[in-house]
């Protein structure tokens, strides 16, 4: 064993020891979906100022979810009900009083002016004779407040950090916007006019309406000169968490009206027991025959590669827990498909692998196994890189359940990558080393050609004769699909349309699966079903007319018996207008990232190749489900972002071996390396699609209606992209060379020669 396998060996072990410990000694972070939390009400209540209108709810509603995304890696879900409410769902906080801490504070921030020290059980202002604001300051000093000079609004940016030279200890310091700076400027150089040590040299800054900090302005600081107004920094002998904490409250946003809880309930799962363990079963039947499959085609390695797959599940678990990850049923069924695709890296290994073994029949097992990896790293790293740069702009640009997946791919792509050239390849060189392993071939697995590649040479296709005739179907699906869209209509889901939320107390108790199932045989199959800890049972649907609720009702009262109308609200969607806006800009910057890299690291024509492929897939997508009147909703875009990343993964895949034959032959014709470049990848496309498909079959099957429309939008996307990565971004690409690219001028007998058949590679496995 050399040292670079030892090395490989004890590293794997280290991250596997540590990802076991997190496993058992740390509970996930369920969301609501799977094991509840809290649910609050908040009334947005009306001020000297602002109207509490339907506009300004929303606007309320944006800076609540800013704020609380800032907080934690969480999934809430915000939504508006009627023209003042929000109710606001916390994953995971059973305890009401720890969901007001987080979502209840209004965070008003402001900057007061400091009249001086205010006598004991004094409350009004003698002058005026109307009540102000007498607060003590962070030594209990009574402090006479003047009128509010600086709102929060002003502030930019708040950013915690540790002031070690001058002994202050954690500092929030404070960025103000361009016209809020000079306000600033102003407060504090009309405080500097009074004597050092004077309390009105003082400048109160206030949260909810406690002083937080009060500090002198410095005595350097003349008369109307004033502080600089790009900033300042709020000193109060806070921890770091309350540092952090106070950064990320003043950094949310200042409300446009103040909020006042008027509900707060701990409520069950959405999801009842039978469902989760359904998809739990669907997981492990979908991870097992991921593994046999894989063991069946590459014998022993796929053996270890299927080791491999069960560590990357351990690692990337473990990194969910460790990191509070707030887990929910979409986000665990992403998780277990993020399984089945992690067997690319191992196909592309070890299909190029075989490739050597074929070139070179007398070379060693070891030998051809490394070639295997140095050769496969170049698509294993360009495939991830632009998966990672989609997952890192989608958790910065995005907010919410974009963000919450953004997190989850990010890990999911490194905790893949690990499992892939850390740990397959450490055992599969221990492997390569048994002399008995290296000497029958048909236990290794690679040393012999697949059945694939085996049917490939013999038949031999040809391709890419008329790129534009595979252009031209990849348009009519299109055409199909947007047809559909206009024709039939996107079915926009509850998060996107908003609904009714109607709320029934029962005589007798009934279960979140009973309900399910009663609603789902009246007709009501997409309605969310919650129960509260007191038996009262939460309806959220679509559309409802008064008719439609009667015969709701009716139908729980078959189960619970007397049933009564507790609460019954029209809601706005969850998913509001700034939450899908920045979800779109987010997406069409990470296509742009990925067009700029694709660009740089291959050519500009691939580049437009693989994103063109990559927008037929979400509009087939898209449209299938507007032909089948399936719902459009979160769990649908979790699939669809799952489809993106699937379809660049697989364009990538082709194009890194495009790339390779043409830099090893030049005078070849473009076409002909293309063809050769996916007849020779098309063993890898299959077996890793068949790892995917065997996920999606078990989870569409077994998974239950949860998960019926996630596991078909994806069974859709992945075979919808594997056909595009070939028949769609490869013509593409052919396309634009040919258009931009004036072919040579080619003398009669040499093109003569030109158009003789050449020795094909793909007959002998020989390399271009």
């Amino acid at each position: 064993m050399t040292r670079a396998t030892t090395v490989r060996a004890v590293l794997a072990v280290a991250v596997l020891l540590v990802s076991v410990y997190i496993t058992l000694t740390m509970s996930p972070r369920l969301g609501l979906d799977l094991q509840g939390g809290t649910r609050m009400v908040l009334q947005a209540k009306d001020s000297a100022t602002v109207e509490a209108d339907r506009e300004t709810t929303d606007r309320t509603l944006e800076v609540l979810r800013q704020r609380v995304d800032s907080l934690g890696v969480a999934e809430p879900v915000l939504t508006r009900s009627g023209e003042d409410r929000i109710i606001v769902e916390l994953p995971d906080v059973q305890d009401p009083r720890q969901a007001a801490a987080v979502i209840g504070r209004t965070a008003q921030l402001s900057f007061h002016e400091v009249l001086g020290a205010a006598p004991p059980g004094t409350d009004t202002a003698p002058e005026a004779g109307e009540k102000r604001l007498i607060l003590p300051d962070e030594q209990g000093t009574r402090l006479d407040l003047g009128p509010v000079r600086l709102s929060g609004a002003g502030v930019k940016d708040a950013t915690a950090f540790f002031e070690a030279q001058q002994a202050a200890g954690w500092t929030v310091k404070l960025d103000f916007h361009k016209d809020a700076g000079k306000d600033w400027t102003k407060l504090t150089g009309e405080a500097a006019c009074h004597p050092a040590g004077d309390e009105r040299r003082r400048v109160a800054i206030v949260l909810d309406e406690k002083v937080i900090s009060s500090p002198q302005v410095d005595p350097s600081v003349g008369c109307q000169a004033g502080l600089p107004s790009g900033g300042t920094q709020i000193t109060g002998s806070f921890t770091a968490k309350e540092a952090r904490d106070l950064a990320l409250l003043i950094k949310g946003g200042a409300l446009p009206v103040p909020v006042e809880i008027v509900e707060q309930r701990t409520v069950g799962p959405t999801l009842g027991a039978a469902a989760i363990d359904a998809s739990a079963q669907a997981a492990l039947i979908g991870a097992a025959a991921t593994a046999l499959f894989i063991t069946f085609v590459y014998r022993l390695f796929g053996a270890l590669a299927a080791v491999a797959l069960a560590a990357y599940g351990v690692i990337s678990y473990a990194a969910l827990v460790g990191l509070g990850v707030t887990l929910t049923l979409p986000g665990l069924a992403g998780f277990v498909l993020a399984i089945g695709m992690a067997v690319d890296a191992n196909v592309l290994v070890f299909e190029r692998a075989r490739e050597e073994c074929q070139d070179r029949p007398t070379r060693s097992l070891r030998s051809a196994l490394t070639t295997g990896f140095q050769k496969a790293f170049s698509a294993v790293a360009d495939s991830n890189i632009t998966t990672l740069l989609a997952a890192g702009l989608l958790f910065f640009l995005g907010s919410g359940p974009v963000k919450g997946f953004g997190v989850t791919l990010a890990i999911g792509v490194i905790a893949s990558m690990f499992s892939a050239l850390v740990i397959a390849r450490a055992l599969t060189e221990i492997a390569a080393g048994s002399r008995f392993v290296s000497d029958y071939r048909g236990v290794n697995g690679i040393a012999r050609p697949g059945s694939v590649r085996t049917w490939l040479t013999r038949k031999d296709p040809q391709l890419f004769r008329k790129p534009i005739q595979w252009l031209v179907i990849s348009t009519v699906l299109v055409a199909v699909a947007v047809a559909g869209i206009v024709v039939r209509g996107v079915d926009l889901g509850v998060e996107f349309t908003g609904g009714r939320l109607v709320e029934y107390s029962t005589s007798r108790p009934v279960d979140v699966e009973t309900a399910r199932s009663t609603l789902a045989d009246a007709g009501f199959g997409d309605a969310e079903i919650t129960t509260a800890g007191d038996g009262d049972i939460s309806v959220r649907t679509g559309k409802l007319d008064n008719d439609g609720e009667y015969a709701l009702r009716t139908a729980l009262a078959t189960e619970g018996g007397e049933t009564t109308k507790v609460r019954d609200e029209l809601i706005g969607p969850s998913l509001g207008d700034e939450l899908r806006r920045n979800a779109l800009i987010a997406l069409g910057v990470a296509v742009l990232v990925q067009l700029a890299y694709l660009a740089v690291r291959f050519r500009w024509t691939f580049a437009v190749g693989a994103v063109a492929a990559m927008v037929h897939d979400v509009v087939i997508v898209v449209g299938a489900f507007a032909w089948l009147g399936r719902p459009v909703d979160g769990i649908f875009l979790a699939a669809l972002l799952t489809v993106i990343g699937y379809s660049v993964n697989d364009s990538v895949v082709v194009f890194d071996r495009v790339r390779e034959l043409w830099a090893g032959n030049r005078k070849t014709p473009l076409a002909t390396i293309a063809r050769r470049a996916v007849l020779q990848t098309v063993p890898r496309t299959v077996n890793t699609g068949m790892g995917a498909l065997f996920i999606l079959v078990a989870l569409a099957v077994l998974g239950g209606d949860s998960l019926a429309d996630f596991a078909l939008a994806l069974l859709i996307g992945i075979v919808v992209g594997t056909s595009s990565s070939v028949f769609t971004a490869v013509p593409g690409a052919l396309v634009l060379e040919r258009t931009t690219t004036a072919p040579p001028p080619v003398p009669g007998r040499s093109s003569r020669r030109a158009r003789a058949p050449r020795r094909d590679p793909l007959d002998n496995g020989a390399r271009v």
